[in-house]
């Protein structure tokens, strides 16, 4: 069946898309609290009765802003895994991914790593956790099968610990002290949680 796309559709499409790209704008300038209605009807040149009807209430922009963020992030990483190699090399590739992902839409990994206290928001984001995270223990028990990763390693829990570890280390990226690390420190940083890591992974 052949849908029509009306002027009408595209336009309300449009008028959604611009309230969406104004909550981010806020949401990166601000942080959760700057996303407001208002501040976002100002921003997208509408009426805060649009952003009603267009996406809908705050938890409902922020839901669609994190929406877009787990998309994007979908992307970076589904390419990482499938892409050929061995497990270790999938897991480093996957590694890359992440830091790559956190280097270039900074706003949207801290919307992921912090998701907005919304019910909804957490759960999606959560999902997206789990889905990326049993890609990453699928490639661990790969690596445990054919004998390059260490027999007694719990492929679940060794993925939680993996991305746990390194939102921490990203999240370094953003500290308002003295601790704050640059990109070239954060490449550093993360090469040498690779160092450590790679080394407890690896069948001895």
């Amino acid at each position: 069946m052949t849908i029509k796309v009306t002027r009408t559709t595209r336009r309300a499409a449009a008028t959604r898309a611009a309230i969406v790209d104004a909550a981010e704008e806020l949401l990166a300038a601000g942080g959760p609290d700057a996303v407001t209605l208002e501040g976002i009807a100002e921003r997208a040149d509408v009426a805060v009765q649009t952003v009603y009807n267009r996406v809908g209430g705050r938890a409902a922009v922020l839901i669609a802003v994190a929406e877009r963020a787990l998309e994007d992030n979908r992307t970076y990483m589904d390419d990482a895994y499938a892409a050929p190699g061995t497990p270790v090399e999938r897991i480093r590739a996957a590694s890359a991914a992440y830091v790559r992902f956190a280097a270039e839409r900074p706003h949207q990994f801290r919307l992921l790593a912090e998701p907005p206290d919304e019910p909804a928001a957490l759960e999606r984001v959560a999902a997206l956790v789990d889905e990326q995270n049993a890609k990453l223990a699928a490639a661990l028990a790969d690596g445990v099968a054919d004998g390059s990763l260490a027999a007694d390693l719990d492929p679940a829990t060794t993925a939680t610990a993996l991305w746990a570890a390194m939102n921490g280390v990203l999240g370094l990226s953003w500290r308002a002290d003295r601790l704050r690390a640059d990109a070239s420190h954060l490449t550093e940083l993360v090469a040498a949680v690779e160092r450590v890591v790679l080394r407890g992974l690896l069948a001895r």
